[in-house]
C-alpha cells in the first residue's frame, strides 16, 4: 500500500475517530477498544499524524464544516467508485457525515490538500502485523 496520505485507503484507515480532532497523543484506549492495538494510535503516531487533522481543520474553518466532513468530502471527490463508509453510533454524527456529501471542494482546495498530503508519510501501520496479513495487501 502507498505510504502517503494521498492514497484514499490511508486517510480512511487513519480515521477511526482521529479526524474528529478529539484524539490527542495523550489518548488512552481501553483494552476493549480496537484502537488500543492499532499502531497508528500509539502516542508517537498520533503526534506525527496530527498535521492531517490540522490541515483538515483549516479547510473546514473556511468551509464552515468539520474536519471529518472535509475528509469525507475529499474521499468523495477522488473517484466515483471510491465510497467512504463512516461508522457512528450517534444520530448527530450520522447527520454530520451525510452533510459531507453537500460540501464541494474546489479544484484549488483539492490540489492544496493533495499536495500537502503527498509530502508526509503516514506514521504507524494500519493494523498489527498479524491482522495486516489477513487483508491481502
Amino acid at each position: 500500500m502507498d505510504g502517503s496520505f494521498n492514497h484514499p485507503a490511508n486517510i480512511l484507515e487513519l480515521g477511526k475517530g482521529f479526524l474528529t480532532g478529539s484524539i490527542s497523543k495523550d489518548a488512552k484506549f481501553d483494552k476493549s477498544d480496537f484502537r488500543s492495538i492499532v499502531p497508528r494510535f500509539t502516542p508517537e503516531a498520533l503526534d506525527a499524524n496530527q498535521f492531517l487533522v490540522d490541515l483538515l481543520k483549516e479547510v473546514a474553518n473556511q468551509k464552515k464544516a468539520t474536519a471529518a466532513q472535509i475528509a469525507l468530502s475529499w474521499i468523495l471527490a477522488q473517484k466515483p467508485w471510491i465510497v467512504p463508509i463512516p461508522g457512528t453510533t450517534k444520530l448527530s454524527r450520522l447527520e454530520e457525515n451525510v452533510a459531507a456529501a453537500d460540501i464541494e471542494l474546489t479544484q484549488d482546495e483539492l490540489k492544496s490538500i493533495d499536495a500537502a498530503l503527498a509530502q508526509i508519510p503516514v506514521s504507524g501501520d494500519r493494523y498489527p502485523e498479524e491482522l495486516e496479513k489477513r487483508t491481502g495487501l
